[in-house]
């Protein structure tokens, strides 16, 4: 009995030192899978790419991932996005790398901002990087204002350069001179840390690379390594594709156009809804982008004149200072002082729109004042000229039938017989004076 008792006890001891050490290899192999994860930012820094990034970061925190890496295409973008972007690679748990990828892409303006505040930059042959200058799209700025965003915009890349150790110099130079380089000259220069070939020269490059995070280092463990791409979602796409200045300058029209129509046609709908859901969207996007109200102003402004036209004959004045006011309501709409560049509204998308404005409204002018012109068709001034039939004698008074209406009338001419043919020569006091209509 008491061998069996020891028997049992060795076999339950067997299992549970068994099952021990079996949980904690399990746990282990689930654990040793290596991830990295790859997301794309191929366009304008803007509000979009900000949360895209974001959530990039995010997503590699929670698989524990090696690395995030960026693959980076652009021509600038707006600073707030920026900010927040350098912000969230700056305050990041896992290792940032951002790679200017494929040949033939850039980092300009904004994207030299994301470049430097990475853990580490590459760059593959054939890219460039610099001219972070801020940029007026409207022409000089004031002079004070325009140095003004240049010292900031230098500080911050200066503090972001001392922070990954990179050339703070050059980094300054490329705000102040808008110099640009090529990847041999950047990585020459100390801007960036390597050049790949590939996604897999990268990862093989970095493998090893020790990385100072806020939360202690990290050294990289990239070969073989499970690469997750991740895409925007529907929400980042559709605020990416709002966040176009173009976008929402059309949208603006679209608004101003539909809701104006609804309110001469009521009860139309179409016009209205369409209007309505346009001037929302509008509103949402330009929310995103830096907006100069006084262009916005201009442009209300000169729909209001365009209507005015309609109604007050000036001789063409009121349609031309429409005109200038969309012009320079369009030019204006976007604030430059909060952007680095590109972050404009195409001279295409403005002429096409002042066109067509421009063309609707000199029509509408043209047929209000044809309708003006034309002989009235109703009421008592639409009688007179108008044929009618005799429905009673006139001797010399009686009655006729004139648009289906039967009116007291006089002929001047004497007898006119019932059924004779008359024609409407003037009114007096809602009686017809007519005349017979000779065969």
């Amino acid at each position: 009995m008491t061998e069996m008792k020891i028997l049992v006890i060795n076999i339950v001891s067997g299992l549970f030192l068994l099952l021990t050490s079996f949980i904690p290899a399990q746990y282990e192999e689930d654990n040793t899978g290596k991830s990295i994860v790859v997301i794309s930012v191929d366009g304008s820094i803007n509000p979009s790419s900000a949360e895209y990034i974001k959530s990039g970061i995010d997503q590699a925190v929670e698989k524990r991932s090696e690395c995030l890496i960026i693959k980076l295409n652009t021509p600038g973008g707006l600073l707030k996005s920026t900010r927040v972007i350098v912000t969230d690679i700056l305050d990041s748990a896992v290792p940032v790398a951002v790679f200017v990828h494929p040949g033939g892409s850039q980092a300009a303006s904004a994207g030299v901002f994301v470049t430097l505040a990475a853990h580490i930059a590459a760059m593959a042959p054939g890219t460039n990087i610099g001219a972070a200058h801020p940029v007026s799209m409207q022409g000089e700025q004031d002079s004070v204002m325009s140095e003004k965003a240049t010292n900031d915009a230098a500080a911050f890349i200066r503090t972001i350069s001392e922070k990954r150790a990179r050339n703070t110099e050059w980094a300054e130079d490329a705000v102040r001179k808008s110099i640009s380089v090529t990847e041999t000259e950047a990585l020459k220069e100390g801007v960036i840390d390597l050049i790949a070939d590939s996604m897999e020269d990268l990862l093989e490059q970095i493998d090893g690379k020790e990385i100072s995070l806020n939360t202690g280092s990290k050294v990289l463990d990239t070969k073989n390594a499970e690469i997750i791409h991740i895409e925007m979602d529907f929400k980042q796409k559709i605020l990416g594709l709002l966040s176009d200045p173009n976008i929402a300058y059309i949208l603006l029209m679209i608004g101003i156009y539909g809701i104006m129509f609804e309110l001469y046609n009521p009860g139309a709908i179409f016009p209205g809804v369409t209007g309505g859901i346009s001037l929302i969207m509008a509103f949402y996007s330009l929310h995103t982008l830096p907006v100069n109200y006084a262009g916005l102003a201009l442009i209300f402004f000169a729909v209001l004149l365009f209507v005015l036209e309609i109604k007050v004959a000036s001789h063409g004045l009121l349609t031309i200072g429409g005109v200038l006011s969309l012009v320079m309501g369009s030019v204006m709409l976007i604030d430059t002082e909060s952007t680095l560049e590109v972050i404009k509204i195409s001279w295409q998308v403005i002429l096409a729109i002042v066109i067509l404005t421009t063309a609707f409204f000199v029509f509408a002018i043209a047929f209000a004042i044809k309708a003006q012109r034309k002989k009235p068709t109703t009421g008592i001034e639409g009688i007179i000229g108008e044929t009618g039939e005799v429905v009673s004698d006139l001797n010399p008074e009686g009655q006729v039938n004139v648009h289906g209406e039967v009116w007291s009338a006089e002929s001047p001419d004497g007898y006119i017989k019932k059924g004779s043919k008359v024609k409407v020569s003037q009114i007096n006091n809602l009686k017809l004076i007519v005349q017979k209509l000779t065969p």
